[in-house]
């Protein structure tokens, strides 16, 4: 069945990050979902995670090392029945680490109301 992307969608997907609830987080993707992270070893996307049980590693190994991690000052557009784009300021301290805050982006494809693309943009100062 065909879900509409909507700002409540979105609101829903991102309280799932909010929550670390990975579980929850995934139930909003397809099985062939890719999420093309902010940062990685492979130009020009960063890392490719490829599949629900690869991004359910990354989250819990993410949230392990990051446990104050939050997304705030969301903001959402929906661009067309397959497609919107996300803006926040993600805010965090790692484990043994400095705080961080940066302001960023996803750009989300849907089919069928499903998440089959998370592409992660973040401004990097430094």
């Amino acid at each position: 069945m065909t879900r509409p992307i909507t700002i409540a969608l979105l609101d829903e997907i991102q309280d799932g990050f909010n929550r670390h609830d990975v579980d929850g987080i995934l139930s909003h993707f397809a099985d062939d979902c890719e999420w093309l992270m902010a940062r990685g070893p492979s130009a020009p996307e960063g890392r490719r995670c490829v599949g629900k049980v690869e991004i359910a590693e990354v989250l819990r190994s993410r949230y392990a090392q990051i446990p104050d991690m939050r997304w705030e000052e969301m903001r959402h557009w929906i661009c067309d029945d397959t497609k919107a784009l996300s803006e926040w300021v993600v805010r965090g301290t790692p484990t043994g680490g400095e705080p961080f805050e940066y302001l960023g982006c996803d750009l989300w494809e849907f089919r069928d109301g499903m998440v089959t693309r998370k592409d992660t943009y973040w401004k990097f100062i430094g």
